[in-house]
């Protein structure tokens, strides 16, 4: 009878659940509640694991404002075409980060745009399988949004022969860039392909020899975006970034040999 008249009137409710609260150590912490990370949008098996690999110890939440483009199915795995939006968050950006889940070597990109470049980056990437893509943006606040996309393929992406090596006198076109920049409204889109076999040591007899890194530098050679490449990327690798204004600016890169390269937009 003492619970039914507990529970018939709503003062005496939410006297209750304040006590309860306080018993349970209010305190401590307990109305700060863990960041609603909402429903897992893929059938994915490995995302615990991804989880604490990628993100650590942060708070996430799956959000639909970080835009992962990419095929529903992979005509050619070799050559996955993807972009991650995150220009939602906009001025907020500290880091993206993007992998694929099922792949050998999962990681992608790491990308870290300045005030002046969006938070917006289209690759070419290779999977060995069906596998979710996912993208991760730290904001400002310390919460990783995570956007994905579910891309089917016939696989082996990642474990064919290069076609690259293939082409007769490629060591001589190593490293030779191919940009355009083109206005898009006050900004600027910067679009380039590079040549480069961007082995990543799957292959037997041939070492990893890749792209892995990127700057974007004003006139004055000021940093402007950084981005850390892996070898999942595709061969001849093509990147698109956006960069506020029209203004003169360069790409250098830099493979795991040391090689550098400079593209001026």
């Amino acid at each position: 009878m003492l619970i039914r008249a507990v529970f018939t009137n709503t003062r005496d409710i939410n006297a209750l659940f304040w006590r309860i609260l306080l018993l349970l150590g209010l305190s401590a912490g307990v109305l700060a509640a863990p960041l609603p990370t909402g429903e897992d949008p893929m059938p994915s098996v490995m995302w615990d694991y991804y989880q604490q690999r990628m993100l650590g110890d942060r708070p996430f939440v799956f959000d639909d404002q970080v835009i992962v483009h990419a095929p529903p199915f992979a005509e050619d795995a070799r050559q996955v075409p993807i972009q991650v939006d995150a220009r939602a968050f906009a001025g907020r950006v500290e880091k993206i980060i993007a992998w694929a889940e099922l792949n050998p070597i999962p990681r992608l990109f790491s990308f870290v745009p300045g005030p002046r470049v969006q938070p917006l980056l289209a690759i070419r990437i290779r999977i060995e399988q069906a596998t979710p893509i996912r993208a991760a943006v730290l904001t400002s606040d310390g919460v990783w949004h995570v956007g994905s996309a579910w891309v089917e393929a016939a696989g082996g992406g990642c474990t064919a022969p290069s076609v690259v090596r293939a082409e007769a006198g490629w060591e001589d076109r190593l490293g030779q860039i191919h940009a355009g920049r083109f206005a898009h409204g006050a900004n600027a889109r910067l679009r380039l392909r590079v040549d480069h076999p961007m082995d990543n040591g799957l292959i037997n007899g041939i070492p990893e020899f890749f792209l892995n890194r990127a700057e974007l530098r004003d006139a004055s050679g000021q940093s402007l975006a950084s981005i850390e490449l892996f070898s999942a990327v595709s061969e001849n690798p093509a990147i698109s970034l956006e960069v506020e204004g029209h203004d003169p600016v360069q790409l250098w890169l830099r493979d795991n040999n040391g090689n550098e390269f400079e593209a001026q937009f």
